[in-house]
């Protein structure tokens, strides 16, 4: 299993809006990445300098999100949608996209619910529960 680091997120999205610049070829994952990064343009600065970015701790900057972390959630939304991991994610993810009328709008929904899921597991020190973060983004798409 792949397991990067913090550092590694962050070379990984700085490198590849360099190479969106650059019109440099890009693996599959990084033309996903670079689709991600065109839906927020408030986050180029933050990855148009690798070495600010590499210092940088979001956490002391109130009010404003970590683009890494921000990123990297929409990637794996898009990851586990494609391979429909957790089983049923990919339905759900599409029924909230309908609901909300965009796929962007349903990736920062089902981010709640993938943090939810993140966190609770931190906590009770078990393995994430897909199942409950599969019922998350469902009940989002089917509330009124």
């Amino acid at each position: 299993m792949f397991n990067p680091t913090q550092a590694d997120v962050r070379h990984f999205f700085c490198a590849v809006q360099r190479k969106q610049q650059q019109a440099e070829p890009m693996e599959a994952i990084e033309t996903l990445a670079g689709l991600w990064i065109g839906e927020h343009p408030e986050y180029r600065d933050d990855l148009q300098d690798e070495a600010a970015a590499l210092t940088k701790n979001y956490d002391e900057t109130p009010g404003r999100s970590n683009p890494f972390l921000h990123l990297s959630m929409h990637l794996s939304i898009s990851e586990q949608c494609s391979i429909d991991q957790p089983r049923g994610i990919r339905q759900a993810v599409e029924l909230l996209s309908a609901r909300l009328g965009s796929l962007h709008a349903a990736h920062h929904a089902a981010m709640e619910c993938l943090g939810t899921m993140l966190w609770e597991a931190q906590q009770s020190g078990r393995a994430p529960d897909g199942d409950a973060y599969v019922s998350c983004v469902q009940r989002r798409a089917t509330r009124d």
